[in-house]
């Protein structure tokens, strides 16, 4: 009993050590995750540095030499804020508190805050990589541009913290996981004004700006105010809980007008009756029905196709065009295929034999794990080719639902409003930064029309955030994609963003990049990031720090009609108008008479004006220039290379002026 009893003592020192080693880590000075070694600190301005600490602890800051203390309130909270330094570094940034912190290699320079959507989280090396992406990161030998890459983080309500993550200086091994955008903006920044440049990559691809803007900003806003009285500010759980509900409530309707799913193990078989199953017609997300516009799960797809009896017996190819997410596929219920991947084209392939003449049947089970779900592609990309004949299979495809997903994550960043500012953005107010660069919109092109109301709205909101009134904010205006064959004469939702995005500029210390030459039709993430990169840049030099460059092309500022033709006055010219490299003719204009019809457009460079005519149209009412969502035919240019910006002279009703954001995907 003794050699026991001798361990008490023992047992409760060690207790006791563990419990004072504990309070005193807590106890010590804490800075939040945007400071660590190798950063950059804003040059010029005030400098705030901020943490927290045991309640009345005295905490002082060193830097350069500099040296001022402060002490942590009742909460623990503590900032000091240091006179303002010249660019310059790298110094040691020292917080002494119970404890001392030193971060290493702090530099004085330029902070900008770079933020978005898919395009700006582009990354330099990875998904489909930049234009000559090798080259490119062999050459990112940058010690005076710093990278800092914000993690996804959906937050409920206004955060004081962002997730974990790390200043990295710039080299081959950090940039290719960093905003190609972000950083060719840096790079000519740097190279032009020989300072060091922070970069603070904030974006999420796929999200809405409604997202991006905060709940006090859209609540009285008197365009989003009305939507905002019905949308309460809610906590995590509070959301979470709200939306379990209505997922249950979505599955019950959804599953009751169903047919039984203990037959889906029969879906597969070519005897299997589907006549009752409704159609969808393919390629589409399943989200463009009403019906399924919220269902994440597993949908089957049967169809009948009827084949010629000289094609029968043989082996045939299929083509199925893209599957969001993972897909089964059958021919008269034998397996031919399975495919992973939601951009991954399908080609399967069936032996001899599988094939009959007549009737047959292709069943595929297409499981969607989240965001959107279907079969989808260009419907030239769905067909079958069997002995040199090819049968199409875009249409009509019968379907039913076999089983709705509880949605396994947490709230996703267009679920509510506000909560990737909370998350991503609110999180830095506190730090001083030299401006912002945005590239988003193709998340809101829908609501094309609304978004000259939450540019400028986001706009004020982070120069409230950041407390500079005048914070420049250079942004993107959509490149050209063909995202739904629009144009002129069906409609553009692309091209009414970009005006939206236009109109944007009547908010001053703006600017914007016009990218329509440098997109993919085909691409929604075109590859050449130089240049879109590059062109922010030009603005900030030239706006932001005085520099004699060049920012921009031709810009519409007046048309008048000289009986069938029409004289375009521009502004911005630069040396001159030019027809981009390449090109000889110039292209991109439409001319429209009484009837709203419009016609391509002969166009001649005069001097300082564009003359447009078409003989389709005598008497001319209205031009538009680069007016579709693919608009990379649009030529024209400033003699220095700059694209002119899309414009029109109508104010015709488009086809999302009465669309608007609908509040919370999950409420």
């Amino acid at each position: 009993m003794r050699p026991a009893m001798k361990l008490i003592p023992q047992i409760i020192i060690v207790w006791l050590y563990c419990l004072l080693s504990a309070a005193d880590a807590h106890a010590q000075p804490r800075l939040p995750n945007i400071f660590g070694d190798s950063m950059v600190l804003q040059r010029d301005v005030p400098i705030r540095i901020w943490g927290t600490a045991s309640p009345g602890e005295q905490v002082t800051v060193s830097l350069h030499h500099q040296k001022k203390s402060a002490r942590a309130g009742e909460n623990g909270n503590w900032q000091v804020t240091l006179a303002p330094e010249k660019a310059g570094g790298p110094y040691n940034l020292a917080v002494t508190g119970k404890k001392t912190i030193i971060l290493a290699g702090v530099l004085l320079g330029d902070i900008w805050f770079c933020s978005g959507q898919s395009n700006m989280e582009f990354p330099v090396k990875g998904w489909s990589g930049v234009l000559d992406a090798d080259e490119v990161v062999s050459q990112a030998l940058h010690p005076q541009i710093r990278l800092y890459t914000v993690p996804g983080n959906v937050a409920a309500l206004p955060s004081l913290e962002s997730n974990e993550a790390n200043w990295r200086t710039c080299s081959p091994a950090s940039i290719p996981s960093f905003s190609a955008v972000a950083y060719f903006f840096g790079r000519r920044l740097q190279q032009e004004l020989n300072v060091p440049i922070g970069l603070i990559n904030s974006s999420w691809g796929g999200t809405q700006i409604e997202s991006w803007i905060s709940y006090a900003a859209l609540k009285q806003d008197s365009h989003y105010k009305t939507l905002m009285q019905t949308i309460p500010e809610r906590s995590m759980e509070q959301l979470t809980a709200a939306r379990k509900q209505k997922e249950d409530e979505y599955r019950r309707q959804l599953q009751k007008n169903q047919p039984d799913v203990a037959d889906s193990a029969m879906w597969r078989s070519a005897e299997y009756d589907h006549s009752k199953w409704p159609a969808m017609r393919l390629p589409a997300l399943w989200e463009k029905l009403p019906s399924l516009s919220r269902l994440d799960g597993v949908v089957w797809f049967r169809k009948t196709i009827f084949i010629r009896e000289e094609d029968a017996g043989l082996p045939a190819v299929l083509q199925l065009g893209k599957i969001d997410d993972n897909d089964q596929t059958f021919l008269n219920g034998l397996p031919i295929g399975t495919g992973v991947g939601w951009n991954v084209d399908r080609r399967y392939t069936a032996g001899a034999g599988q094939l009959k003449a007549g009737k047959n049947v292709i069943a595929v089970r297409v499981e969607d794990t989240g965001g959107g779900g279907g079969i989808w592609g260009d419907s030239s990309e769905l067909f079958m080719t069997v002995n040199g004949h090819q049968y199409s299979l875009a249409g009509d495809w019968a379907y039913s639902v076999q089983e709705v997903m509880h949605n396994k994550n947490g709230i996703g960043p267009n679920d509510y409003p506000s909560v990737l500012y909370n998350g991503m953005v609110h999180p830095f107010g506190r730090l001083n930064i030299k401006g912002v660069i945005w590239y988003q919109g193709e998340a809101n092109a829908n609501t094309g029309y609304e978004y000259r109301y939450a540019l400028p709205l986001l706009i004020n909101d982070w120069r409230n955030l950041f407390k500079n009134g005048e914070m420049p904010l250079y942004f993107v205006q959509l490149t050209s994609f063909n995202a739904n064959n629009g144009n002129s004469n069906n409609g553009s939702a692309w091209a009414e963003i970009r005006e939206s995005q236009a109109a944007a500029l009547r908010v001053s210390h703006t600017g914007m990049a016009v990218t329509i030459d440098v997109g993919d039709a085909k691409d929604i993430h075109p590859r050449n990031k130089k240049d879109v990169g590059e062109r922010l840049a030009a603005l900030a030099l030239r706006d932001t720090y005085g520099k004699m460059v060049m920012a921009s092309g031709p810009v519409y500022q007046s048309s008048v009609t000289e009986g069938d033709r029409v004289r375009i006055f521009f502004s911005s010219m630069g040396a001159g108008l030019a027809i981009q490299s390449g090109s000889t003719v110039l292209s991109g204009f439409e001319i429209a008479g009484d009837d709203r019809t419009f016609y391509p457009a002969e166009a001649f460079i005069d001097g300082a004006q564009v003359t447009v005519r078409c003989s389709q149209v005598a008497k001319p009412v209205a031009v538009r220039y680069a007016w579709a969502d693919d608009a990379g035919n649009a030529n024209l240019c400033n003699k220095e290379g700059w694209p002119a910006r899309p414009f029109r002279t109508d104010s015709w009703p488009g086809i999302t002026v009465n669309n608007r954001y609908n509040g919370p995907q999950q409420q």
